[in-house]
């Protein structure tokens, strides 16, 4: 096989490739999202239009929500993100699994009496709770495997109000599967038939701290988001990975071989709007992630969050993006140009030109201003940028 490089002009969107895309998906584009959150989730549920193959690294460390009590309750890893981006990829239509989709989407109450919330999650394990019997064996009987042990390990004084029940599945099927992600990752994508591929960018059990400028350290994302709990009042000057007490270095959390190889076989890869350290820089913090982005020859795009994000606290677009370079040039090495980690920021013209240029001006990244927010303000339109990212293949 003989490889050759090519450069192109190229217009965005391209109605021909948007197209050719929506008329097989199947044949679309691999996207690479580092991403957490549910802020990509809703161009996710467009980008499933043009391509079934794209590809998603997503932080296993928040600690806030419902994802915190069972990580509590079973030193796990945070799943309410995978879970998440797993609806928003499934198929929706009628030739997937409403059934076990509408199960996965389920929550708890969240005023409902304790007593009376175990007793529907124990209806739903024998089988007799109509989300549970409205699906088929022999998926029916692997879903109550999961969540059987899920209430076998389950301490006495869990707190299941707004409990999501597919991160009470995926919680069993990790107990289940040597307190593996990946493997019940796997199963549930093909019980909701899910138009992509979707990972914990590691399977470990860690959390994410970070630096402020004025020297102090806070380690746990629910700390650092300024959602439950007050938002920092001194910019973050740098993120690390913790074991809950010490940092850990890259090298102590490595990339899984089998995430690089998504990021090899990427025609595009994305770091996507979200909150800028706990949900983007986090997932480019393990080693090997630089290295792995440095050596892909694709269009490696930014779109920044348009909103206010309390963790981006006096943050103009150009520190956004050194933010993102940072631990990857840490990996691929000091010397590596930025535009070999960042190809292109795309924003919207809300975004002042005086940022863009500031931003190629420190790093010789190309910044490109175009009409892509929503009717309702601070978002972006989810079929405009599904469009602009199935173009850039």
């Amino acid at each position: 096989m003989t490889t050759i490089r090519i450069e192109r002009d190229q217009s965005l969107p391209d109605d021909l490739r948007v197209a050719r895309a929506q008329s097989a998906p199947h044949l679309g584009p691999r996207i690479l999202f580092f991403s957490g959150g549910s802020a990509l989730n809703g161009i996710s549920r467009q980008l499933k239009r043009y391509t079934f193959n794209s590809m998603h690294l997503i932080t296993p460390f928040d600690s806030g929500g419902s994802s915190q009590i069972l990580r509590e309750a079973f030193d796990m890893p945070a799943v309410g993100d995978l879970r998440s981006r797993l609806m928003a990829l499934a198929d929706e239509s009628v030739l997937g699994q409403p059934d076990v989709y509408a199960l996965f989407s389920h929550r708890l109450s969240k005023t409902a009496p304790q007593g009376d919330l175990k007793s529907e999650v124990a209806r739903m394990i024998a089988g007799q709770h109509p989300l549970i019997s409205a699906i088929a064996k022999p998926m029916r009987q692997l879903i109550q495997t999961f969540l059987d042990s899920f209430g076998k390990a389950v301490p006495e004084d869990f707190n299941y109000r707004n409990a999501s029940i597919g991160n009470l599945i995926l919680a069993g099927g990790y107990l289940s599967n040597g307190r593996a992600l990946e493997p019940v990752l796997f199963l549930m994508s093909k019980m909701v038939d899910v138009r992509g591929t979707v990972r914990a960018v590691v399977d470990e059990n860690l959390q994410l701290g970070v630096e402020l400028s004025d020297g102090s350290k806070i380690i746990s994302q629910r700390l650092i988001s300024g959602k439950e709990a007050p938002p920092i009042d001194s910019p973050i000057a740098r993120c690390f990975l913790s074991d809950g007490t010490s940092e850990l270095t890259a090298s102590d959390v490595e990339l899984p071989k089998r995430n690089r190889t998504l990021i090899e076989q990427a025609d595009v890869i994305c770091y996507p709007p979200g909150s800028l350290y706990s949900s983007v820089v986090t997932n480019l913090l393990p080693g090997g992630v630089g290295n792995a982005i440095a050596k892909r020859r694709a269009p490696k795009i930014y779109l920044p969050s348009l909103g206010a994000d309390p963790e981006a606290l006096g943050h103009r677009l150009s520190d956004q993006v050194l933010a993102l370079i940072t631990p990857l040039r840490a990996d691929a090495g000091a010397d590596t140009r930025p535009t070999r980690l960042i190809s292109h920021v795309i924003c919207d013209r809300s975004v002042p030109e005086a940022d863009c240029n500031e931003v190629t001006r420190q790093t010789g990244i190309q910044c490109h201003r175009l009409p892509l927010c929503a009717a309702e303000k601070a978002k972006y339109d989810p079929t405009k940028i599904a469009k602009i990212l199935v173009s850039l293949d």
